[in-house]
Formats: structure tokens, C-alpha cells, sequence
């Protein structure tokens, strides 16, 4: 899927989140992230470790920035509100993530976390600060 996306370098982060655009919609800024949870993640119970669910979540609410601008801005996480409601299991998790509100310097963002069953694992609120791209590295 071509995207806004093909014109920045992955983070590392992300690729070590093993993140995947699954979908984006720029009218709204909405976006579903694919994530692969490995079992180097666990806690010593098995689960994904809280972190690791709050980083994906981090990393699925921020890009509804960067779609919704085409690219002309991104965002820095001011906070990060995490609700745990289910244990994540090492697997493929999907984040969806969705702007509440953009302003010039502010975006207020929301979003949840779920397991391959459909199975809502955590859900998230932020509030970040919105950033010009122009001084950020570009795919050629």
C-alpha cells in the first residue's frame, strides 16, 4: 500500500515493534497498525509486558498525525494514558488509532489495541505536541 508513510524512514522503534500500515485514511487521519508482538515482549507470567502494549499503542495513535497533514507534520507525545483491560499474548496484535482533535500545536488522539481474535487487549488517550516535518530525514 502506497502512503504518506514511503516518504520517511521506519523508525527503529517501529521496526523493532515489527509495525505494519494496514490501513489510512487521510480525510479523517484515521489509521490500523499491525504490530508483531515476539516473545522476547513477555513478563515472566507470558504476556506482552506493559510497555511493549503502551510503545505499540504510542506508535499507533502518533501516525494519525502525519496521515492527516499528507505528511506536513507528526507528532511528539506530550502524555500517554494507557488502559491494560486484557492480557496480550506474542502474536500479531492490530492498533487502530484515530485524531479527537487537531489543532495547530496540540492533537488530542485516541485509540485500542487488539489481539487476533478481535479481543480488545488495551485502549489509549494522548495528547501531543504537532511538529513540522521539514527538518526530518526523507526516503529518496
Amino acid at each position: 500500500m502506497s502512503s504518506v508513510f514511503d516518504r520517511f524512514p521506519k523508525p527503529p522503534c517501529a521496526e523493532t515493534l515489527g509495525w505494519e500500515l494496514l490501513a489510512a485514511d487521510p480525510a479523517t487521519g484515521a489509521v490500523r497498525i499491525a504490530f508483531e508482538a515476539r516473545p522476547a515482549f513477555c513478563n515472566p507470567g507470558g504476556n506482552i509486558q506493559g510497555g511493549f502494549v503502551a510503545a505499540m499503542l504510542d506508535d499507533t495513535l502518533g501516525p494519525a498525525v502525519l496521515v492527516k497533514t499528507d505528511g506536513a507534520a507528526y507528532c511528539a507525545t506530550i502524555d500517554l494514558s494507557v488502559r491494560f483491560l486484557a492480557p496480550a499474548k506474542p502474536g500479531r496484535l492490530i492498533g487502530d488509532g484515530r485524531i479527537v482533535q487537531l489543532g495547530k500545536t496540540i492533537a488530542f488522539l485516541e485509540g485500542e489495541l487488539r489481539d487476533d481474535s478481535g479481543r480488545i487487549v488495551a485502549t489509549a488517550t494522548a495528547s501531543a505536541r504537532v511538529v513540522p516535518t521539514a527538518g526530518l530525514a526523507r526516503t529518496s
